[in-house]
């Protein structure tokens, strides 16, 4: 058997408009890839209710596991937890331990607790809460589905929280080999050396560099000695 796959479900339209950008895929996806998980997909989708239950609903069916980020603040288009619960066919309403959490930090500093703040305690039935040791107000997990803050502070304290939860497999190995010829030059050697390697993953890299055309070529693989071996033969196909 490979490898856990996952893959993650980026909620906002302020980052499909280009107003913010995204940090938390690249988090996830060294997290992950430390762990031996395969992050597969990612997919971003606006603040739309239809879209992001059939991405939760579509993803979580075909892969281990799912992370979703953003949406679940206090404002009016913070809808990701209703439509989670929505995609599960679960009631939602504020929780007890959430609404706990929030009143402690908030009465702490004075500040009334009020019906926006309230909005993000609520959470779909069955769902364990994911802690949020940044800003208090958690997220949370729903069968394989794990929902969690857009803030990348926030994210990546909710990450930490989550990946010792889970069961990862081998992780993944990579080398590097930087090449000076241009990709029409390499492309058969290569595709011949993948022919002999089909476990490992290779990707070829362009680049053009005060004149020179060349290619950075990344061997990926969880086994080191198979790397090693692809490896030995690309250094002789193409020596410096």
């Amino acid at each position: 058997m490979g490898n856990p796959k996952a893959a993650m479900i980026v909620i906002g339209d302020e980052i499909l408009s280009g107003r913010t950008r995204d940090a938390n895929m690249h988090h996830l996806a060294q997290a992950l890839t430390k762990m031996g998980i395969d992050l597969c997909e990612a997919r971003f989708v606006s603040d739309d209710e239809a879209a992001i239950v059939s991405a939760v609903q579509e993803l979580s069916q075909r892969c281990d596991h799912v992370f979703t980020s953003g949406g679940i603040g206090p404002t009016h288009d913070d809808i990701t937890a209703d439509c989670v619960a929505r995609a599960f066919d679960r009631p939602i309403d504020v929780r007890d331990d959430a609404r706990a959490l929030l009143e402690a930090h908030w009465n702490a500093r004075g500040v009334e607790i009020n019906e926006a703040r309230l909005r993000m305690a609520r959470i779909p039935e069955g769902a364990r809460l994911i802690d949020n040791p940044v800003s208090i107000a958690p997220g949370f997990t729903i069968e394989n589905v794990h929902v969690m803050a857009g803030v990348p502070s926030v994210f990546e304290a909710m990450v930490a929280t989550v990946l010792p939860q889970l069961t990862g497999g081998k992780p993944l190995l990579s080398q590097s080999l930087r090449i000076e010829r241009g990709e029409g030059e390499i492309a058969g050697p290569l595709s011949a050396l993948a022919k002999r390697h089909p476990q490992l993953s290779i990707g070829s890299y362009p680049f053009q560099r005060d004149g020179v055309y060349g290619a950075n070529i990344v061997i990926r693989g969880t086994e080191g000695a198979e790397v090693d071996a692809a490896m030995a033969e690309l250094a002789d196909l193409f020596p410096a």
